[in-house]
């Protein structure tokens, strides 16, 4: 008998290429058909059929607080009766970028956009239009939406996928990006070094989670600030997401680096379409009508998301919010690893506060060269029976996994479970 999920699979591919509306989730890389959600409750999701899975995924990130929590889902209600656009500035823009400058010391003005995506291009705009320079470095495995200088041996999709570069990208774009290898101390240092005249910008993901979670090791991003001052480049970290996520302020406030300029979204809106790139005054001057750079966007700051983004971050900035995702995220690399251990599975968990990747088939993940060594194809039997178990799990083996604030240590227990039933019997 089919299910609903493979009528509707049936039916998009027909309507729209894929049959998704973002490769990641169409499962090519795990095999079979994707999961149509119907509906979100906390710590679950619901699939077009009724069936309940213990969620993992959380949106891919944004959802902190759980799904449909009902302080966002109030907030959302409130403003949508209140009109949906307006395309005009409002009170609810001003108070949530006030709350970004408050919570990011690095970023002293902000502006807001509609998607990641949107944030990284604006920032190296101004990136280039600050320094009178065209290059940009990039790590390997970093994935920072789909811009055309970035979508370049970038991660998430396109690594899931096996299709680094994109067709449709100019050769000319895509030879101002100079790649290197994130965690890489000496390869780094010389390749800003060797393009600092005409270096624009270094774009990194302070803690990569679109090649799976790879910590940076120790120093490694403290060198990328001393050698983007001596260079005279700005640093630009792209924190969509982990703003909001690894603390309060960011990866940035959890390694104690102070970026240019910063990438945001995810959190920041709540779960709605929602992003901002933000930094020194000076550098967002810059940006028009204070200044000559261009950006603009008729749904920035659109009422409704900007009203989900307040609510969450209110509900973070209150109480003990990351000391129990840091608790929670704990507990699952814990009882993951002991899985790996009782049920004699190579592998290993990378985890920076509440996001974490299992990656089978190595050892230790440091690096993009690391994690293409995962055996995917074990990952793709793993999901499926996880997903048999009731849990559900970000459907690559290149993508972390999230814990919220809507889990109990006894999700958490589920999940080690379902992996020490699905692991025995690879």
């Amino acid at each position: 008998m089919s299910s609903e999920s493979e009528r509707l699979f049936a039916e998009a591919s027909r309507v729209i290429p894929g049959g998704v509306n973002s490769p990641v989730r169409s499962w090519r890389a795990v095999g079979g058909h994707p999961l149509f959600v119907a509906r979100g409750d906390g710590p679950y999701v619901y699939d077009a059929d009724g069936r309940r899975y213990v969620d993992f995924v959380a949106s891919w990130g944004p959802l902190v607080l759980g799904h449909a929590a009902p302080v966002v889902v109030e907030a959302i209600g409130r403003q949508a009766a209140l009109g949906t656009t307006f395309g005009a500035p409002t009170a609810l823009e001003v108070e949530l970028a006030a709350m970004l400058v408050e919570a990011l010391p690095s970023v002293e003005q902000v502006r807001l956009v509609s998607s990641g995506t949107e944030a990284t291009m604006s920032a190296l705009r101004l990136a280039r239009a600050a320094t009178g320079r065209d290059r940009v470095l990039k790590f390997v495995g970093c994935y920072h939406g789909h811009v055309d200088a970035l979508l370049v041996r970038a991660g998430s999709g396109a690594l899931t996928l096996g299709v680094p570069d994109s067709p449709g990208v100019p050769k000319g774009v895509a030879d101002l990006t100079v790649l290197v290898d994130f965690n890489d101390f000496d390869g780094t240092r010389a390749a800003i070094r060797r393009h600092a005249a005409d270096l624009a910008a270094v774009i990194v993901e302070p803690v990569p989670g679109n090649m799976g979670v790879v910590p940076p090791e120790a120093g490694f991003l403290e060198m990328l600030r001393e050698e983007t001052a001596r260079a005279g480049t700005l640093l630009v970290f792209d924190e969509v997401i982990t703003g909001f996520r690894v603390a309060w302020a960011g990866a940035q406030g959890r390694f104690g680096i102070t970026p240019d300029l910063t990438c945001l979204g995810k959190i920041v809106g709540g779960g709605m379409p929602l992003a901002a790139f933000g930094g020194r005054r000076d550098l967002m001057s810059m940006i028009a009508p204070a200044g000559p750079v261009y950006q603009a966007g008729t749904l920035s700051g659109n009422p409704v998301s900007v009203a989900a983004g307040i609510a969450t971050l209110r509900a973070l900035r209150s109480g003990d919010a990351y000391e129990r995702l840091d608790r929670l995220g704990t507990l699952a690399e814990r009882r993951l690893r002991a899985v790996l251990d009782e049920t004699t599975t190579p592998g290993t968990v990378n985890r920076v506060g509440s996001m974490l990747t299992l990656f089978l088939g190595v050892t230790a993940v440091h690096s993009y060269a690391d994690a293409v060594r995962a055996d995917t194809a074990r990952f793709g039997r793993y999901f499926h029976g996880m997903l048999a178990e009731g849990i559900y799990l970000p459907p690559s083996q290149f993508e972390a996994m999230f814990v919220s604030l809507a889990h109990e240590d006894e999700h958490v227990e589920q999940l080690a479970q379902a992996a020490q039933r699905v692991l025995a019997h690879p």
